[in-house]
């Protein structure tokens, strides 16, 4: 009797071993919520967007003017007014996000605005205006108020490869986080009837762009895109099991908070993100 309790003893201990290393494995694969912010004033204060604890990213759409000669500017829709001032004041809701743990990001370009790079130099100048008056520079004029941090660096492309306009920096290695937009874009998007192109597109990206971290690029309601919306279910049982296979996996990047607040989509599929 001895002998059979201790060999149980020893199978129980290799079950809870196999157990606790494959619980391990799957909090190794967990990702994240990235959500998109700043373009819809019935989404809420920023501060709210983070305390709901529903994201550990938040980008801030948009710095939606810059380039060929333009003073850069942002665009928080009907938020505040940044060339007045009255933007400051996110600084504080920057600040209250950052205490929680959450990366906040600032998104440029966007769907909408007035941008483009006529040369390097441009760029050059750009970079410089971002950083002197949104990041870590000491400018009088801080359209967003102090936003001081380690700084990230992230791109949103569109899904059929290469980006047209982003493949030549996202080839540098240099961007920590990539958000593929998924949607809009029906070459590529996930599509239950035919899931190979979707699952093609994932493996091409994250095999031939050195990034730290892709993220699934999705609507968070089916108003709030065109094409590429994935009911929560669908998401959780058919796409998240295999990107979270592929490597390099960061979760799942929603456009966007208006949209997610009035679904509750990030509700939905958060513990299995």
């Amino acid at each position: 009797m001895s002998v059979k309790n201790t060999s149980s003893s020893f199978v129980l201990l290799a079950l809870t071993t196999s157990l606790f290393i494959a619980s391990l494995a799957l909090k190794a694969k967990a990702g994240g919520i990235a959500v998109y912010w700043g373009q819809d004033e019935e989404e809420g204060t920023l501060t709210a967007t983070c305390r709901s604890g529903l994201y550990k990213y938040v980008n801030i759409g948009f710095l939606s003017t810059f380039g060929s000669g333009q003073t850069p500017k942002v665009n928080l829709a009907g938020h505040c007014d940044p060339d007045s001032g009255g933007c400051q004041r996110v600084s504080v809701d920057i600040r209250n996000c950052q205490s929680l743990g959450i990366k906040v990001m600032l998104s440029i370009g966007g769907g909408d605005g007035s941008y483009s790079l006529s040369s390097s130099d441009d760029a050059r100048g750009v970079a410089d205006y971002l950083w002197d008056h949104l990041l870590g520079g000491q400018s009088n004029f801080r359209p967003l108020g102090v936003y001081r941090k380690k700084v990230y660096l992230t791109a949103a492309p569109q899904c059929p490869f290469p980006d047209q306009k982003l493949n030549g920096a996202l080839n540098t290695g240099l961007f920590d986080y990539v958000w593929i937009q998924f949607y809009n874009n029906p070459p590529c998007e996930f599509d239950a009837s035919d899931p190979e192109k979707y699952k093609n597109s994932w493996r091409t990206w994250t095999s031939n762009i050195p990034a730290r971290k892709f993220f699934e690029g999705l609507p968070a309601s089916k108003a709030a895109a065109r094409s590429g919306f994935v009911p929560s279910q669908t998401l959780i049982n058919q796409v998240l099991p295999f990107v979270k296979g592929i490597g390099k996996y960061g979760g799942v990047m929603l456009w966007d908070r208006a949209n997610d607040v009035r679904t509750g989509y990030s509700s939905r599929i958060k513990d299995s993100v």
